[in-house]
C-alpha cells in the first residue's frame, strides 16, 4: 500500500535572512525536514531614510523567493506558506512590497504582526522543549520578540524594533572595534524599552530560550570555541559569563579579524555583537538563570499550526512522547508490539531491581526511552543494529532531552557490552557525569535482559515474577502462551555480562499456559 505523504514548504522573509524549510508529513503522523535554503537578505539595512525599500531590493528578493518556490516544488510540495516579519512590516510601502512579491513570485505572503512573530516563536519552543516556565528571545535583524510562559502557556508576548542589523546601523558600528561606550549605549536602549514591560523584570531567574539566527551562532562559537563535542545546537546551554566572555572577545576585534573567527559565519560577523548586546540586555533585565538555545524557529511555528495544530500545548512530558513516536514512525523496523512488551519488561525490572541500586532520578525516563528505540538501527542493517541505533539517536533530530540524555540514551538503547559502550560514550566525556558510565552499563544490561525475554517478538510473556534468590541469583518466573525456549537460551547468553553489572545472574522459568502443537 503507498503511504500517504504531505509535502509543505514554509518561507520566512526575516529582516536578515530569508529561510526556507520544506516538511513531509507521512503516515501514521510522522514528519521530517527533507530541505531547507536561507539567503543573507538584509531587508532592515536596505530600508531608506525615509523607511522605503528600494525597487531592486524588492526584485532581488522576489528571484530568491522564485528560486525557493522551485526547491518546493522539486520536492513535490502541495502547499507553501510565505510570512513577512520586521523589515516589511516597517517598510513605509510594506503593502506595495507585497503586492509586487505576488505579482512577480505568485506568493500569498502573510504580514505578521510582532505579536503574532512572537506566537509563532512560542509554538516552536512549546513543541520541541520540555520546558515549564521561561522567557523567549528571539534576535532577529530587525526586531526583538520576547515572550513569557508560564506553566507552558504564553502569557506575554511583545515585539521590539530593535535587531541585529538596524541597532548595528543606528548606533554607527563601522569596519572597527565595538567600543564599550557603543556597547553601554545598545544596552541601555534596550534596556530602556523593556521598562515599559514590568513583566520581564517581576519574572527573575527564569531560563532564558533563545531563538533565532543570533541565539544560535552565539551557540556555534561557543561550542567550537569549548571544542564541544556534540554539534546539536537544540539545547545547548550557556552561562551569562560565558556571554559576556564571547560579546568582550567579538567587540575587541575589527571586522576583518571577526570574519576569521572559527566557527562564526562571514555574513554575521558584522552584526553579531550588536545581537549579542541586545541578548545581555535582556539576560541582565531579567535576571536570567542559564541561557538554552532552542534549534527551532519562526518556520517551525508556522508547521506545527499549519500541519499539526494543538488546541492545547503538549504537557511538559509529552515533548518527548511525541518525539519517541514520530521515531519509530519514520524508522518503523519492528512491531510496535515488539517494543511496547520490551519496555513493560524493562520497567519491570527496573522496579524490582532499581531501589537498592543508589541509580540517579531520571534512570526510569533513560530506560524507558531506551527500550523503546533500541532497535531502530535496523532500519540499516536487521543483523547488526546496534550501532546503527547509536548513530541514529545521536544524528536524529528528536526533542525533549538534555544534550547528555541524549547520549546516555543513545548508549543505554545499542549496549552490547562495557568495551563497545565505552568506545561509543568516549567521546562525549565532557557531557557526561561522575558515573554516567556504570549508569548506563546497568540500564543498557537492564535492556538487554528485556529484549532477550521477547527475542521472538511473539509477545508471549503475560506475567513476569522478578525475585532475589541468595547473593547471586536473579529468578525470572514467566507465564506464557509457549514455552519460549529461544528465550530460555538468549537469558543464559547474557547472563555473565548481566552480571557483572548487576551482581546477579540471570535464569528464566516458564509456566506455558498452551500445549505445544504437537508434530505430525
Amino acid at each position: 500500500m503507498k503511504q500517504f505523504t504531505q509535502v509543505t514548504g514554509m518561507i520566512d522573509i526575516g529582516s536578515n535572512t530569508v529561510r526556507l524549510a520544506v516538511y513531509q508529513v507521512l503516515g501514521k503522523g510522522a514528519y521530517r525536514v527533507v530541505d531547507q535554503a536561507r539567503w543573507p537578505a538584509r531587508l532592515s539595512e536596505k530600508l531608506t531614510s525615509e523607511g522605503l525599500l528600494p525597487l531592486e531590493a524588492i526584485d532581488e528578493l522576489a528571484e530568491v523567493l522564485r528560486h525557493f518556490r522551485r526547491i518546493c516544488k522539486m520536492n513535490g510540495a502541495s502547499r507553501t506558506r510565505a510570512v513577512a516579519t520586521a523589515a516589511i512590516r516597517q517598510a513605509v510601502n510594506g503593502r506595495q512590497v507585497l503586492d509586487r512579491l505576488r505579482k512577480l513570485t505568485g506568493l500569498e505572503i502573510e504580514l505578521l504582526s510582532g505579536d503574532e512573530e512572537a506566537r509563532f516563536g512560542s509554538v516552536a519552543v512549546l513543541r520541541t522543549m520540555g520546558i515549564s516556565d521561561a522567557l523567549l528571545v528571539d534576535i532577529g535583524g530587525g526586531s526583538t520578540e520576547i515572550s513569557l510562559v508560564r506553566g507552558r502557556r504564553l502569557v506575554h508576548g511583545i515585539s521590539i524594533p530593535f535587531g541585529c542589523v538596524n541597532t548595528a546601523s543606528r548606533h554607527s558600528l563601522n569596519s572597527g572595534p565595538v567600543t564599550d561606550h557603543q556597547m553601554e549605549r545598545m544596552q541601555e536602549e534596550m534596556i530602556g524599552v523593556m521598562r515599559s514591560y514590568p513583566w520581564i523584570a517581576e519574572n527573575a531567574h527564569l531560563p532564558l530560550i533563545g531563538l533565532g539566527g543570533t541565539t544560535r551562532a552565539l551557540a556555534k562559537l561557543c561550542q567550537r570555541a569549548q571544542d564541544y563535542p556534540y554539534a546539536n545546537l537544540h539545547g545547548f546551554e550557556l552561562s551569562e559569563t560565558t556571554l559576556q566572555e564571547t560579546i568582550a572577545r567579538l567587540a575587541s576585534l575589527n571586522l576583518d579579524k571577526r570574519r576569521k573567527v572559527p566557527g562564526l559565519s562571514k555574513d554575521r560577523a558584522d552584526i553579531i555583537v550588536p545581537g549579542l548586546a541586545i541578548l545581555r540586555a535582556i539576560v541582565g533585565h531579567s535576571s536570567s538563570s542559564k541561557i538554552v538555545v532552542c534549534g527551532a524557529g519562526l518556520r517551525d511555528g508556522l508547521f506545527y499550526e499549519t500541519c499539526m495544530p494543538e488546541e492545547e500545548p503538549l504537557p511538559e512530558d509529552q515533548v518527548l512522547e511525541e518525539s519517541i513516536r514520530n521515531l519509530t514512525a519514520l524508522y518503523p523496523t519492528v512491531p510496535e508490539e515488539h517494543l511496547a512488551q520490551v519496555n513493560r519488561l524493562a520497567l519491570k525490572l527496573f522496579e524490582r531491581l532499581a531501589p537498592t541500586a543508589g541509580l540517579p532520578a531520571d534512570s526510569r525516563r533513560l530506560l524507558s526511552t531506551a527500550s523503546r528505540l533500541f532497535k531502530i538501527g535496523a532500519v540499516i542493517d536487521a543483523g547488526d543494529f546496534s550501532d546503527h541505533t547509536f548513530y541514529i539517536l545521536m544524528h536524529a533530530h528528536w526533542n525533549g532531552l538534555s544534550h547528555r540524555e541524549i547520549v546516555l540514551a543513545a548508549g543505554i538503547a545499542s549496549y552490547r557490552g562495557a568495551n563497545p559502550l565505552r568506545r561509543k560514550l568516549s567521546p562525549y566525556r565532557r557531557i557526561l557525569r561522575d558515573g554516567d558510565f556504570t549508569l548506563a552499563m546497568k540500564l543498557g544490561s537492564l535492556l538487554q535482559l528485556a529484549a532477550a525475554l521477547d527475542r521472538s517478538e511473539s509477545q508471549a510473556i503475560s506475567s513476569l515474577e522478578v525475585s532475589v534468590r541468595g547473593h547471586n541469583k536473579l529468578r525470572l518466573s514467566a507465564t506464557a502462551s509457549h514455552t519460549m525456549p529461544i528465550e530460555r537460551m538468549e537469558v543464559d547468553s547474557i547472563a555473565k555480562e548481566f552480571k557483572k553489572n548487576w551482581g546477579f545472574a540471570p535464569k528464566l522459568s516458564v509456566t506455558a499456559t498452551k500445549e505445544p502443537i504437537p508434530q505430525k
